[in-house]
């Protein structure tokens, strides 16, 4: 009777733990929200990138490369036998196409090239270096190029591995040969990482590259995605997917973080882009992430774009995204 009554209790038990571990996950992932489709008459579907773009850097004079063809676990690839592409788009065209970037320079398998993050920087001279995540067959390495603007190609400079950046996400340069990434997982493993994911395990964190000093700076994320700086270079956003905050950091002078404040949202935030003038936040978001992971043709995950006027500003504008019946992801 005692034996029974306690697998009576252990089994309920066992049911109430996987209860709230599901409802914890369908929370983090935003699962129950709907939004209203608003088809924006001024927007438009650029040709060229059907399959999807998951970043974009735009320099000062209106260049902008977009890292497209994303393979990523979990996520739905429209085209998973080709090669991803860096492209370029001049947004000073009254309409803009998108060219692919050709690869020149030896060392590299573009037949693997799998970007995902990507940010640029600019020496004194004006010389551009793009910094992109890549992914060939799902490792993860940082490849850095120069931009050749006058033949509209890149130069392969050298590929970047370190054990402290096994599942970059994002990165942001702040020197030729320094950044900030971010680690979405704490673990490369599939199964691991799917177990990570579902128990919500705070694990993500921020690591600061230079060739001479790799370290972590921050830690504690639920899925840390984006990553940007402000214009003057002294405060550092990072987007936590799945925790619904940008978090504000301080930039030290060794290159350490001191933490100011997270600001927590409605949506599950991606990517940042910060406008060089202004400072204004602009973010890709997710109203509901379970629809990013778990797509469904019929029923496809809408965008939700955002801007933050700056990160002292308590306000935040949205907009809900219809292409004309191909609402996209806004990463």
């Amino acid at each position: 009777m005692a034996r029974g009554l306690l697998l009576l209790t252990l089994s309920v038990l066992a049911l109430a733990l996987v209860a709230e571990r599901r409802a914890a996950f369908r929370a983090r992932f935003n699962a129950s929200r709907e939004v209203k489709p608003r088809e924006l008459p001024h927007c438009q579907l650029i040709k060229g990138i059907e399959t999807g773009s998951e970043d974009l850097e735009i320099l000062p004079h209106g260049l902008a490369f977009l890292s497209c063809g994303l393979k990523y676990p979990g996520i739905k690839s429209f085209d998973p036998h080709k090669p991803g592409e860096i492209l370029l788009m001049d947004l000073n065209e009254e309409n803009p196409e998108p060219m692919v970037l050709p690869i020149h320079g030896d060392g590299l398998d573009k037949t693997s090239l799998n970007p995902h993050g990507i940010s640029t920087f600019t020496d004194e001279d004006n010389t551009v270096y793009l910094f992109v995540v890549n992914h060939p067959q799902l490792s993860t390495t940082v490849e850095l190029f120069k931009f050749q603007e006058e033949e509209r190609s890149l130069l392969y400079l050298k590929t970047i591995r370190h054990e402290l950046l096994p599942n970059v996400n994002d990165l942001v340069a702040v020197g030729r040969e320094h950044f900030y990434a971010t680690n979405d997982h704490y673990f490369s493993d599939p199964s691991l990482r799917a177990w990570e994911m579902y128990l919500g395990l705070k694990w993500s964190n921020v690591v600061y590259y230079s060739p001479r000093d790799v370290r972590q700076v921050a830690s504690g994320f639920d899925f840390a995605n984006g990553i940007n700086i402000s214009p003057d270079g002294k405060y550092l956003y990072v987007a936590e997917l799945l925790g619904h905050k940008i978090h504000i950091f301080e930039r030290l002078a060794d290159g350490s973080l001191k933490a100011l404040k997270a600001l927590t949202f409605d949506t599950l935030v991606d990517n940042l882009s910060v406008d060089p003038t202004t400072g204004d936040v602009w973010v890709g978001c997710h109203p509901n992430g379970m629809k990013i992971f778990f797509y469904d043709p019929e029923d496809p995950p809408p965008s939700e774009p955002g801007r933050r006027d700056s990160w002292r500003d308590p306000i935040m504008i949205c907009s809900v995204l219809d292409f004309v019946g191909h609402p996209p992801p806004s990463s």
